[in-house]
Order: structure tokens, then C-alpha cells, then sequence
């Protein structure tokens, strides 16, 4: 599966590339996240939980940063399991482009490989699904990055 977007974040690309980079955030920005630890400064461990169509699973996965090049990009590759429900393993470039001062947009290109139940769900499903999850994360994601930067102003 893949996924290739943009989206605006109404904050300074240094404040974004910030909050990119701190568990906190993250924890609360992913849908299902129940917990988000940072092993090391390109490392970290989650466990989230999700549904797509009749599956529900709890994943446990590790995710690693790679090609830092701060505050502008990165690569993400990690890979979760989820029991029965399958596993699902890829990665995602991840670019910050700044839209004048207050402005970043994040470029995101994603590929995903699913196996187990999920896979059986079908493209379309799963599709919608990442779509969506991706939706509430960003949504979530802009609301707290913004509303961290207006406390500071």
C-alpha cells in the first residue's frame, strides 16, 4: 500500500520538526496510541490499537528515524505485529517545507507491506482506513502544534 500526500501545519518548520521528533506529542496525536517511548534519539516503541473493518488488534512495534537531515527530512521505517491480526512493516520519507513564517507543509511518502487477517480485508479497506487514521493524526497534530506555538507567542 502506499500513500503519498501534503499537509499544512500551522506552525513554524522548526516547531513542527520538534514536535516530529517528541514521543508526548506523538503519544497523543496517534489514533489508538496506548504507549510511545523513545529508546534512543533515532528509536522508539509503541503499542497501538486500531480496527479495520471486523479486525481489532493491538500492534507492538518499533519504529527507526534514519537520513536525519534536521529540520527538513527524514525517513521512518518500522515495522508492528498484532498477533493474529497480521503484521505490517514499511517506511515513509518525510520532508518539511516551510510556507512563510508560520506555515510548514509535511510531505509524506509511504510504503506499507500488511500480511495476516489484514491483508485478507482487501486494498479498498485498507486504503480508507490508512486514509483516515492518517486524517484524525494530522488533524490532532495540527491542533496541539498550534496551539503549543500560539502559547508561546
Amino acid at each position: 500500500m502506499r500513500m503519498n500526500e501534503s499537509q499544512r501545519i500551522p506552525a513554524p518548520k522548526e516547531k513542527v520538526w520538534a514536535a516530529l521528533n517528541d514521543p508526548e506529542i506523538l503519544k497523543q496525536c496517534i489514533p489508538g496510541c496506548q504507549s510511545l517511548d523513545m529508546s534512543s534519539p533515532t528509536e522508539m516503541t509503541a503499542t497501538v490499537v486500531f480496527k479495520v473493518g471486523p479486525v481489532k488488534a493491538t500492534f507492538g512495534g518499533k519504529v527507526t528515524l534514519s537520513d536525519l537531515d534536521p529540520p527538513n527530512s527524514y525517513r521512518i521505517s518500522g515495522e508492528g505485529s498484532g498477533g493474529v491480526a497480521g503484521f505490517a512493516k514499511g517506511g515513509a520519507a518525510v520532508r518539511l517545507e516551510a510556507e512563510g513564517a508560520d506555515v510548514t507543509v509535511l510531505h509524506y511518502d509511504v510504503d506499507v507491506q500488511i500480511g495476516g487477517k489484514l491483508a485478507q480485508l482487501g486494498a479498498r479497506l485498507l486504503d480508507s482506513t490508512a486514509r483516515k487514521l492518517a486524517g484524525l493524526f494530522f488533524a490532532s497534530f495540527s491542533e496541539v502544534v498550534g496551539k503549543a506555538v500560539e502559547a508561546r507567542v
